[in-house]
Order: C-alpha cells, then structure tokens, then sequence
C-alpha cells in the first residue's frame, strides 16, 4: 500500500502523459539498466551515487524516482532530494512493480543518441501543422521531457541532423517518417511501445488530420481546423510548439478521460 512518500503504479500511470506530471527518474544500477533497458514513459536515467551533485536542479519540483524493487537506491535518492527542496516520492515495488502491472516500458534502443546535457535532439521542416506538432507533445510527454526541437528548411533537414547530430523526423525516405497509412505520430507510438487506448485514440484522430481522411475519427476535422488555425496564429515554431503542447494535452485528456461526456444546453420550458 502507499505512503505518504511512496506512489503506487496505477496511480503514476494517470500521471504519465499530463502537462503536470512529476519528474520520473530513474536509478537503477548499470547492471540493473543492462539487463532491462526499458524506461517508464517519460523518465531520465541519473546515477544514485551523484544525487547530492544533480539534486538541487529539482528543488521546488515534484518527483518520482524508481530503482529495480523500490527499496535503498530510490529510498535514498528520494531522501537526498527532499534534503535539496524537492518533492520527492518513490514508486512502489520500483521497476519491476511497474513491469508485473504490464504498464507500458519505453524502448529506449529507439532513442536518437543524447546530447552532452542528456537530451535527445530532434530536426524536422520549419512552419508545421499537424504531425510536426504532435510528434514534440508526444516525445516531451512520454519519451524525453527534456528534447529538443530543430525547426529547418525543408531542404536542409537531413544535413542539420547530420551536422547537429539531431535525428529527423516527419520527412521522407528517414526512420521517423509515415509508413503505408500510418503518420509518423502512429510510427513512434509503435517503435517506443508505449502504446494505449487513450494513445490509440489520439493517433487514429492525428493521422485522420494528417493524411485528409477525417472519415477516420469524427473529431479530425476539428483537430486539423485548430492545428490550421494555430499555424496562422504564430511566425515562430516553437511558439506554435509551445501553444500546440496545450492543444494536444487537452486531445489527450479527453481521449483519456472525456470521450462519453456529453454536453447538452438545458432546454428552457415555455410555461403556458
């Protein structure tokens, strides 16, 4: 059962995916990540032993940390971190808790190699619209939080994520591309594993958007006339980014939490 510093698998796994998630980290030992290089969705993998060094950058923040069983190393790591300011949980039962739940696990033998802070790097064509947009909201929610964003002319995609060492995406004849009649939103859920019901939902209604089929999903219309609309709104793609992560977490919540509410406007009666 939970405590007051512990959090159990189903309740992080409601967690996982929102715009206030706590920061998930990761500190299992290198022989423990060897033989299981799984992530839960959205960690970062730091060491134990240098807590008290990379610590303080979470201070005022929430936190989730896990080791293999949820015993010393994230017991510790959590004590070390709310000695620093931060608000810091650990995951009952840890990894291996969360792999007997048959929770979604982040294949990480997918991930674009790291830059020197630890981030992925990712380049893709400037002035987006929908996949461009939702490829990011899905990468910062369940994949890295800390990634990072190129956007570039068309032409010029590939030989930036050479030069930059970035990985593109959303353009032809690359790994991070459409397949047959999936976008790539559908390709990276798919490569990562990190497939759901709420994450199944959203990708049928993205790729409805994306490659002119709203008959897919009723509400793709919709979601391709707000991804339009905000392409007018903003000159800057990263601004576009920054206000497509709301729109897309408001998608998620109610592919999530909202597809059987109605609302109905109540009907005034006319007294005789």
């Amino acid at each position: 059962m939970s405590t007051f510093t512990t959090i159990s698998s189903d309740k992080l796994a409601r967690l996982i995916g929102t715009a206030n998630a706590p920061v998930l980290i990761d500190v299992r030992t290198e022989e423990d990540f060897a033989a299981d290089r799984r992530l839960i969705p959205g960690s970062i993998k730091l060491s134990h032993e240098t807590v008290a060094e990379w610590g303080g950058e979470f201070a005022g923040r929430s936190a989730i940390v896990s080791c293999l069983r949820g015993a010393k190393l994230a017991q510790g790591t959590a004590a070390w971190l709310r000695q620093l300011g931060a608000d810091a949980e650990t995951l009952e039962d840890g990894f291996e808790g969360w792999k007997a739940a048959k929770l979604p696990l982040l294949d990480t033998r997918k991930l674009p190699p790291r830059d020197a802070k630890g981030r992925t790097v990712w380049v893709t064509r400037a002035r987006p619209k929908i996949d461009r947009i939702a490829c990011p909201w899905l990468i910062r929610r369940f994949v890295d939080p800390n990634a990072v964003f190129l956007y570039v002319a068309p032409s010029e995609v590939v030989a930036v994520g050479e030069r930059f060492n970035a990985a593109p995406f959303d353009i032809e004849n690359v790994f991070w591309s459409h397949r047959g009649e999936l976008c790539t939103f559908d390709v990276m859920i798919e490569e990562f594993g990190i497939a759901t019901p709420p994450l199944l939902r959203l990708a049928t209604m993205v790729r409805g958007a994306d490659t002119a089929r709203p008959d897919l999903a009723p509400e793709a219309p919709g979601l391709l006339a707000a991804s339009l609309g905000l392409s007018r709104m903003y000159d800057d793609d990263l601004e576009q980014l920054k206000a497509g992560m709301l729109l897309y977490d408001a998608f998620y919540r109610w592919c999530r939490d909202a597809t059987a509410e109605t609302h109905n406007w109540p009907t005034n009666k006319v007294k005789a």
